[in-house]
């Protein structure tokens, strides 16, 4: 079975960045959550397709918004 454990902070940041963007075009906030979700779909899907950039860690860039998942892959 596959986890996805998200960071408290990191959990804060895309709350915040959601209103953020929210207040700046209605709907712009519910587009970062749907890129959020579709990102962690990606990465759940297929681990080691993002590109490494540690022993186990990878980065997964947004699409539109310029944020990047940074997360680990750890054997099962």
């Amino acid at each position: 079975m596959k986890l996805v454990e998200f960071h408290t902070e990191a959990d804060a940041e895309v709350t915040e960045a959601a209103r953020y963007y929210e207040i700046r075009r209605a709907g712009l906030g519910l587009d970062l959550l749907q890129e959020v979700e579709l990102a962690l779909d990606q990465i759940l899907t297929n681990p080691e397709a993002s590109p490494q950039i540690g022993r186990r860690v990878r980065r997964k860039p947004m699409w539109r918004f310029p944020y990047n998942f940074i997360y680990a892959v750890f054997p099962d």
